[in-house]
């Protein structure tokens, strides 16, 4: 299967830039799979499509600052206020780290993107802000590299001060305060994503709670976004495409709540690779590790009901799972009347459900 037949044209207007003010605000394309059809609707009336028992799965993860930017050892520190991250050249000497996970059981071991990376080999040394420093100490099969943090301060807490929130490439603008709390679902608890399970940002308290008005359930299930789900598709066959490990866990209580509803209704791409994985034993169970399923419609999910999710970019793993769930050419028919009807798109933009 070639990966081209999963192509869209979208004009760059509809790539949002920033959030609604609201939460909630955004447009909701319904994609009727088994009736082949869709309808506009508002996310305001998402509850209206859960039933007495649905059970709704959300990602928890939680988004952290992933950019840092510094300058190689032996170079003159930059500026106050050059950093850019929105520029994609980089003055002389400034080296963008975006870390990805720890390697190592002590924490201080990353695998991160290096850029320029052809400059930054084995054994060079990155300084940032307030004496934090990095030796590069490998690299790895597709350019990334692993870099280990000298000294014994506390980096969560580091990261947490000279970071960047990671906004996607497409977003064409430096990272701003607001994005601290926008770039995060309400309900974001467990540190360790490099990028936001987009889905989930539509949701609100207000949201939440009339869901489970409607007799729905709400389980937890927690993966961190890194390479395995923002990577481009390297293969020109489906067949051929591969994914890197990602790490998710869904506890005891929340698997019981899974395995307790007559359908489950997940929120965000990340959560339907969540419980597909967990399902691969059979019965839905607790589990710990890492992943790298990759639903493609030579392999749908089988265990998920419903899905709500955003739009995604051509020839991503992301848009391959849609159509594995909802048929690819319906969700490419879908796809074009989003654009003609001037739906926002990526990660600030628009959601669709498909039920």
């Amino acid at each position: 299967m070639d990966l081209t037949r999963f192509d869209y044209q979208l004009p760059e207007e509809l790539i949002a830039q920033r959030p609604l003010p609201d939460r909630a605000a955004s447009r909701m394309l319904v994609l009727h799979r088994r009736e082949g059809r869709w309808e506009d609707r508002a996310f305001r009336e998402f509850p209206d499509f859960l039933e007495d028992g649905d059970c709704l799965v959300l990602n928890d993860s939680r988004v952290f600052p992933a950019r840092l930017f510094g300058h190689r050892a032996g170079a003159h520190a930059l500026p106050v206020g050059k950093h850019n991250p929105a520029r994609r050249e980089f003055l002389t000497g400034e080296v963008e780290v975006f870390l990805l996970r720890p390697v190592s059981a002590d924490g201080r071991d990353w695998e991160a993107l290096v850029r320029p990376g052809r400059k930054m080999r084995k054994g060079e040394r990155v300084r940032f802000a307030g004496g934090l420093e990095a030796e590069i100490v490998s690299h790895g099969e597709f350019g990334e590299r692993v870099v280990r943090f000298s000294g014994d301060a506390d980096l969560p807490a580091e990261f947490e001060r000279i970071g960047h929130v990671p906004l996607p490439p497409y977003i064409k603008r430096p990272d701003e305060t607001a994005d601290r709390e926008r770039y995060q679902t309400v309900f974001a608890r467990e540190r360790g994503s490099v990028a936001a399970p987009t889905a989930g940002l539509h949701f609100t308290a207000e949201i939440l709670e009339r869901s489970r008005a409607r007799g729905a359930s709400v389980a937890y299930v927690t993966l961190h976004v890194g390479l395995g789900t923002f990577q481009p598709l390297r293969a020109e066959q489906v067949e051929q495409a591969r994914l890197h490990a990602e790490w998710y866990c869904i506890d005891e209580e929340n698997a019981a709540r899974m395995r307790a509803a007559r359908r489950l209704v997940a929120v965000g791409t990340t959560s339907v690779r969540s419980i597909e994985s967990a399902l691969r034993g059979g019965e839905m169970r607790a589990v710990s590790g890492e992943t790298d399923i990759f639903l493609s419609p030579e392999s749908p999910p089988a265990g998920v009901g419903a899905m709500l999710t955003n739009f995604h970019l051509p020839r991503t793993s992301l848009l391959l799972l849609v159509c594995a769930f909802a048929g690819t050419e319906l969700t490419l028919a879908a796809y074009r009347h989003a654009v003609e009807q001037r739906y926002r798109f990526y990660s600030y933009g628009d959601c669709m459900l498909v039920v």
